[in-house]
């Protein structure tokens, strides 16, 4: 049987990760508050060790959510630290042996200046969504700490001064925001972040995106020059975005936007999936398919 190496993980300092663990065989391993308060007190040890920042959680009884910004360390090794960690206890405290959660847990690089906001608020709504509360007040996610407007580990002062350098005034913003339902706008934005963790194209290194870009050039008889011009025709338009959504999630934002002479922010926006891009940005799409 021919195995199949797993995608390496992208790591860069300032990257920004939602993360979601799920016990084995979706197995309820955290359905006390004992062990949900231990989980936390896990990743309370493992940020002052290794200094990542954590903008939002959520322990539900099988499993958690993370927005977990990078430092140095790599996201594996901090989430190897806290996942093992947790293992070793619940095993030991329930007198049993083996895995309590997934052995891959999923990660997904998201643009910390577009999506920020909406990831929280979807991280803290998901006990809403799972029917568990009819509320955000769920006691096992960071949303009170930003009501509250305090917090000893969860670093909320970043998304509160964006709100409003007052700081109540600042909550006051949060809260409305909240409070509102999921929009399908905020939703579909997630899903795109999530969606393109598996597009079909696995770009690993600087030499295949050159050639995906030079593919896009091919058929649409833009020149390099044009391409990262300031000129917003639609022709270079259709290409820039093509180029985007076709380039695998594990080329960074920041990366591809060099490559276009773009923004991240730019870049992020651009990515709306291959499904939904008009009807001649998906010609150029089946063109450079079947070339």
């Amino acid at each position: 049987m021919v195995k199949v190496a797993r995608k390496q993980r992208i790591h860069y300092k300032g990257a920004l990760y939602h993360v979601m663990a799920r016990g084995n065989n979706r197995e309820c391993h955290l359905l006390d508050e004992k062990n949900k308060q231990e989980y936390i007190n896990i990743i309370k040890r493992y940020k002052e060790r290794y200094g990542f920042k954590l903008y939002a959680y959520c322990i539900m009884d099988n499993h958690v959510h993370l927005l977990i910004e990078v430092d140095e360390v790599p996201l594996n090794k901090i989430m190897q630290g806290i996942q093992q960690v947790y293992t070793q206890r619940y095993n030991k405290n329930n007198m049993r042996t083996g895995h309590v959660f997934q052995q891959r847990y999923k990660a997904i690089v998201c643009n910390k200046e577009s999506y920020l906001l909406q990831l929280i608020k979807y991280i803290h709504f998901n006990p809403i969504e799972a029917g568990i509360t009819n509320t955000t007040n769920y006691k096992w996610s960071s949303y009170s700490e930003y009501v509250n407007g305090i917090s000893e580990f969860v670093d909320i002062d970043f998304l509160l001064n964006i709100l409003s350098t007052n700081r109540k005034k600042a909550i006051k913003c949060y809260k409305e925001y909240m409070m509102a339902p999921m929009e399908e706008i905020e939703e579909s934005e997630y899903e795109e972040i999530e969606s393109q963790s598996s597009t079909p194209i696995h770009i690993e290194n600087e030499k295949e995106v050159d050639e995906l870009i030079n593919s896009i050039l091919k058929i649409t008889k833009v020149t390099k020059e044009e391409l990262v011009s300031r000129t917003r025709r639609r022709q270079i338009a259709d290409t820039r975005k093509v180029i985007v959504n076709l380039a695998d999630k594990t080329i960074s934002n920041r990366e591809l936007a060099d490559k276009l002479e773009l923004t991240t922010s730019a870049v992020s926006k651009m990515r709306v999936g291959r499904n939904n891009l008009n009807e001649k940005q998906r010609e150029i799409v089946n063109q450079h398919f079947n070339a």
